[in-house]
């Protein structure tokens, strides 16, 4: 008759089960979309300590110090700017948890981040970039791709909305024109091209990643 199995080895596989579920319900809960929002918030709000002069988008440096693809979205050049933007991750964290984005999303927005950044090479004038709202911009055009093949009529109108919006919000912002504008009231200028660049990568990164992935109903 063998010996029982001593007590660290039968509760082993417990542990690893624990931790594959609590995975498991992480992913199927749609966490994985507002935990991303959420990083992209503290990255924000702690980037504020740092000289933007580090962090910022700069098209001359972005080979040569390539964490300024990621980094500049955590600099802000005022608090409202700054408070904007976390007001704006917090509204699209509960649009993609409400939407039921799973984890293909976020990977998908996770995707668009650096992305957004690589776009803005196309507006040679725009010598230096910080703010969060070009990856907000990719994180709403994700949603809106997901919900428009979700299947489900409340999510395909939401979808429909969510692009007839960007589109009508790009037009509006003229990213084809100067870098920067003056917005009366704002403390900081407005860079249009962050944001078509995040629509652009948000729907190519959403290709890349998602195009495939089955129909998924929205949160009830």
């Amino acid at each position: 008759m063998s010996a029982p199995k001593p007590a660290a080895s039968r509760q082993a596989p417990r542990g690893g089960q624990g931790n594959s579920g609590a995975a498991r319900r992480f992913l199927e809960w749609g966490l994985a979309w507002p935990a991303l929002a959420g990083l992209l918030a503290l990255g924000a709000a702690a980037g504020s300590r740092f000289d933007p002069a580090w962090l910022d988008w700069q098209p001359g440096l972005a080979l040569r110090e390539p964490w300024r693809w990621w980094s500049a979205a955590f600099v802000h050049w005022s608090d409202a700017h700054l408070v904007m933007n976390l007001v704006g991750a917090a509204l699209v964290a509960l649009l993609g948890w409400r939407g039921g984005l799973g984890p293909r999303a976020a990977a998908a927005w996770a995707l668009a981040w650096p992305l957004t950044q690589l776009g803005l090479l196309a507006q040679p004038g725009l010598r230096h970039y910080g703010g969060l709202s070009g990856v907000l911009h990719a994180g709403v055009a994700i949603a809106a791709c997901v919900l428009l093949r979700s299947g489900e009529q409340r999510g395909v109108l939401i979808g429909r909305l969510l692009g007839v919006g960007l589109l009508l919000k790009i037009a509006l912002e003229q990213p084809w024109g100067p870098p920067t504008r003056v917005v009366v009231g704002w403390d900081f200028a407005l860079a249009p091209a962050a944001h078509a660049s995040g629509v652009l990568a948000g729907v190519l990164a959403w290709w890349i990643v998602c195009r495939r992935q089955p129909h998924l109903p929205m949160s009830a």
